[in-house]
């Protein structure tokens, strides 16, 4: 019988990406995340997810430009979706708005979820959203329009990486309401706005700004194990350690961590980053004494908080980035389901109570 939570239910097949929990792998499209990050931009990554083929990626490129100018000319439609002090509301909001062919082609709404978030993010700090540059790539121009600056290239390259590395992951929570929405015949749109309201959660993609929030509160390396202790005396929860599927460290921790290494060595500093290693390695230590069998080792989350840190994003913004890079899987998943065109409806046991049972005469 199925648990609760739904563990080891297949769903669907998939050809676009591969969990290995126990080995710590994760595989699209038959490559490892490592051989594609840092080696592929995040265009690349949506013409292998969506046409299995990187050639495609100059063309997306370009598409993906003219869509960012067209997401922000309807800026002026939004209402007040963008004055919510919370970013992934008005994601949410934001994209409910795309309707006929819009709400329909990925490239719109892929290029839609950038110049949403960035512009978000622009009134939140009382500044008007930036027009798009068509001709800079998405990571690129997503960080100009947020800092209304041509950004370094290091920083670009970082995000760049975050973007590939968190665009595809498997059966999440996000994907699977992605799908479930697609298998009714529902337009892509609505599949993506429905994903957003489960990234939402913290225990999806609502972690990272408390990571950071964590780091701030030890402060220094020494503190960290009383920090720690404190907390989970107190039944809290610590945040970026753990997962529901790898049993080792999460790869894209790894990934993350070298993006920071890498901007170190570009010339960006990151005060917390030997702070978030220190504190990874006291955590774990702590934590496996506590919960001795448990996967207890640092997920994407806690090395996303510091490498988009370093990019020089607000934690607020660090959940609709997350949408920003995952967009581009849910739509593939969209496109995979509406392959099956059979409509995802498990069922339930019931535990309630029942009526009386009649007697027959």
């Amino acid at each position: 019988m199925a648990s609760g939570g739904l563990e080891g239910v297949v769903v669907a097949e998939t050809r676009l990406s591969q969990l290995d929990g126990a080995a710590g792998r994760l595989v699209i499209r038959g490559r490892s995340i490592e051989e594609l990050t840092g080696r592929i931009g995040y265009e690349e990554m949506c013409a292998l997810l969506w046409h299995e083929d990187l050639a495609a990626a100059e063309a997306l490129r370009h598409r993906l430009g003219g869509a960012r100018r067209r997401a922000y000319a309807r800026l002026g439609d939004l209402g007040q979706a963008l004055a919510t002090p919370s970013g992934m509301d008005a994601l949410r909001a934001a994209m409910a708005h795309l309707s006929g062919a819009a709400a329909e082609d990925p490239v719109e709404i892929t290029a839609a979820v950038g110049v949403f978030a960035a512009a978000w993010v622009r009134r939140a700090r009382g500044f008007e959203p930036l027009p798009p540059d068509p001709a800079r790539g998405h990571a690129e121009d997503v960080l100009r329009m947020i800092h209304a600056r041509v950004v370094e290239p290091a920083r670009v390259a970082a995000l760049d990486a975050y973007l590939v590395t968190a665009a595809e992951h498997g059966m999440n929570a996000s994907t699977f309401t992605a799908r479930v929405v697609a298998s009714t015949g529902s337009d892509r749109a609505s599949a993506v706005v429905a994903a957003i309201g489960a990234l939402k959660g913290p225990l999806h993609g609502g972690a990272p700004g408390p990571v950071l929030d964590m780091l701030d509160a030890i402060g220094a390396p020494e503190h960290a194990e009383a920090w720690l202790l404190e907390e989970l005396a107190a039944g809290r929860r610590v945040m970026g350690l753990g997962h529901r599927v790898y049993r080792v460290r999460d790869p894209r921790a790894a990934v993350f961590e070298r993006a920071v290494e890498r901007l170190r060595k570009e010339g960006v500093h990151s005060e917390r980053l030997e702070l978030a290693q220190a504190v990874e390695r006291i955590a774990v230590d702590v934590l496996r004494k506590r919960h001795p069998g448990r996967n207890l080792d640092a997920n994407v989350e806690f090395y996303t908080a510091v490498l988009l840190d370093a990019v020089g994003l607000p934690r607020a913004l660090f959940t609709p980035i997350f949408a920003v890079a995952r967009v581009a899987g849910w739509l593939a998943h969209v496109a995979e389901q509406r392959e099956s065109g059979r409509l995802i409806r498990p069922t339930c046991r019931y535990v309630g109570p029942l009526p009386p049972t009649r007697e027959v005469a």
